[in-house]
């Protein structure tokens, strides 16, 4: 499925983002220069990491009958200074750093809720953003 985005015409940064049968509308906050009319860009990110992480630990919750009543994920991006990461190259670049908090309410063992967050790190999405990745571009006429 494609997804397209496309300026929307109504602010700056306003973009209009269809994929399939949905709209959705992204933008910048008033801060930035945008009409906050939408989420940001970072925001979809974050998104698709939370909704990914939650979908991911609720299908192995239901598949190994883990007695999982709700999951919550809450995530926060920032932008740290290498110097604050081990494992940083150069301790003078800026580095993306994002926070995941995962909230499981239900009747858990220690062993389930370590399993459950030893699964969400296995959501593809958080594997697709801590591997390389390869985005070629191309201009169409």
């Amino acid at each position: 499925m494609e997804l397209i985005v496309s300026e929307s015409g109504k602010g700056k940064f306003t973009q209009d983002i269809s994929v399939g049968k949905h709209v959705l509308i992204a933008d910048e906050p008033i801060a930035n220069g945008g009409l906050d009319l939408g989420p940001s860009p970072y925001d979809f990110l974050l998104a698709a990491l939370g909704s990914c992480t939650a979908m991911t630990v609720r299908l192995y919750a239901d598949l190994k009958k883990i007695p999982l009543k709700k999951i919550t994920v809450r995530l926060q991006h920032e932008k740290i200074h290498a110097q604050d990461c081990a494992d940083c190259d150069n301790p003078q670049s800026k580095i993306d750093h994002i926070q995941r908090q995962i909230e499981l309410q239900g009747e858990l063992t220690q062993d389930q809720r370590a399993k459950l967050l030893e699964i969400a790190n296995k959501c593809p999405v958080h594997r697709t953003l801590t591997s390389k990745i390869l985005i070629t571009t191309t201009l169409i006429d």
